[in-house]
Parts: structure tokens; C-alpha cells; sequence
């Protein structure tokens, strides 16, 4: 990007506006990718949690925690700076979860169950689309409320997971 920066100086001190906003173009297109790739290593963290609540059958403080953090750093990096649109439309999730279950998946196999089942094994139990919907039902919460909501909502939601009710009431 330094390169990008000295050549966009260079563009405008000698007058080639044409040059310089192509630099600028491709300067947006690299902040972008920088955003979604951020955005997808957080789906990432969420995608493996809600692996290991499904084949774990519970859900740990742990867990939610990682959750919650996955949502709320979604949530301020899908923004845009204007406020009022964002990286990742609702509709456009399933691509973007699809790109990274599979990886999700074979990154749980090391966590679930403290390590029992290998990456083989595992891509044969997990049930996607009941990861995917989750998934999905939790994001759209990123839409609805705002970053000081979220954390309880999450929450709230999360007691609907296979374990839920004991996280909330303390039991293990």
C-alpha cells in the first residue's frame, strides 16, 4: 500500500487526476478485502463454536463469549464508514458461510471433544445445515441491533442452543 501511496502523490502533483483515481480505486479495493477478510475469521471463530455446542451437545461461558465477541466485531466491521450500508447485505451471507464451514469444520476437529474425532470424522457428523441456519439467525441479529443491544440479545438467543437453558442457569 506505501507504493499505492507514493504513486498517488506523484499522480497529483503532476496533474494525471485519470491515474490517481485509479490508484484510489484500487486503494478502496484493498481496504475492502482487508474488511472482509476480517469479517470472515470471525464467521470463522462463530461457525467452529456452534460446531462444538451441536456435537458437544452444551454450551460453555467460553463459548459464548467467543460468540458474542464473533457478532460484535461482525457487526463493526461490516459497517460501512457512512453508516448506512454494509460490506455483507443480509441476503449475501450463505456464499460467505459456505467459503468458510468447510474450514470450520476441519479447525473444530482439534477442539471438539478435546481432539477424539480427526477432520475425516468430523465432516461426516456435523450437520451444516443446522450450523448454516443458526449461523445465519444470529448474523441477522447484527442488523437489527446496535453494538450496546447485542451482547444480551446474543445471549438471550444462545439459551436456545442445544444446552442453552443449563449455561443460563448455571448448571454443567
Amino acid at each position: 500500500m506505501t507504493q499505492e501511496l507514493i504513486d498517488l502523490r506523484s499522480c497529483i502533483q503532476e496533474g494525471r487526476y485519470a491515474d490517481a483515481l485509479v490508484i484510489v480505486d484500487e486503494l478502496e479495493g484493498m481496504s475492502k478485502q482487508a474488511i472482509l477478510r476480517n469479517i470472515q475469521a470471525y464467521l470463522r471463530i462463530l461457525l467452529i463454536h456452534l460446531i462444538k455446542n451441536q456435537l458437544e451437545q452444551r454450551l460453555t461461558n467460553s463459548w459464548v463469549a467467543s460468540i458474542r465477541n464473533s457478532l460484535i466485531e461482525i457487526k463493526k466491521l461490516n459497517l460501512k464508514d457512512n453508516k448506512k450500508s454494509y460490506y455483507i447485505n443480509l441476503n449475501e451471507w450463505d456464499t460467505y458461510i459456505e467459503d468458510e464451514i468447510e474450514i470450520a469444520v476441519r479447525d473444530a476437529s482439534v477442539e471438539v471433544l478435546n481432539g477424539m474425532y480427526n477432520e475425516f470424522q468430523l465432516t461426516e457428523m456435523v450437520n451444516r445445515n443446522q450450523i448454516i441456519q443458526t449461523a445465519l439467525k444470529l448474523l441477522a441479529l447484527t442488523y437489527s441491533y446496535s453494538a450496546k443491544e447485542l451482547p444480551a440479545v446474543v445471549a438471550e438467543n444462545l439459551t436456545q442452543l442445544t444446552g442453552g437453558e443449563d449455561w443460563k442457569a448455571g448448571r454443567r
